[in-house]
């Protein structure tokens, strides 16, 4: 492949890539869910709230809800991660488009700097999500997987 070409399909995959970030990040921020504007105690209450309605949801016992909650500090640990690998995502885009053409380094760092701490924080949140999943009983998993059907139509229909 011409090497215009390359750079074309990574120019735009990190357009897209960084587009989507910004719709995510903004998306929190508008609902209130553990966007910029949320203190760490606020996050943590809602953390709780997540997990005591799941819990009662899916009827876990003790040890299962010890692992849910697990689950959910590991994933608040990894936003952490990925939020430190880099400044508000609305100024990272700006800064991205700031001058007459595209900064493609820019852009590029920006990807890697996310990937590099996506990638370092997943095993931790694969392993306690795997904890979680296999401590419940087949009724339990049956109920989990009904409701991430739901909510991928209630999202438009991915997954």
């Amino acid at each position: 492949m011409r090497t215009w070409l390359k750079r074309t399909f990574i120019g735009i995959f990190g357009v897209s890539l960084l587009a989507g970030g910004l719709a995510a990040c903004s998306h929190q921020r508008h609902h209130g869910y553990f966007g910029d504007r949320t203190t760490e105690a606020e996050r943590a209450e809602k953390r709780a709230h997540m997990v005591d309605k799941a819990s009662r949801k899916l009827d876990l016992d003790a040890a299962q809800k010890a692992k849910l909650t697990v689950l959910a500090d590991t994933i608040e640990a990894q936003r952490k991660a990925m939020k430190a690998s880099g400044g508000d995502a609305h100024d990272e885009v700006k800064a991205v488009l700031a001058g007459t053409q595209f900064d493609r380094a820019k852009a590029q760092s920006l990807v890697d700097a996310k990937t590099t701490a996506m990638r370092s924080a997943s095993p931790a949140v694969i392993n306690a999500a795997a904890d979680f999943y296999d401590s419940l009983k087949p009724e339990q998993q049956q109920k989990v997987r009904e409701v991430l059907d739901r909510w991928g139509h209630h999202r438009g229909g991915r997954g």
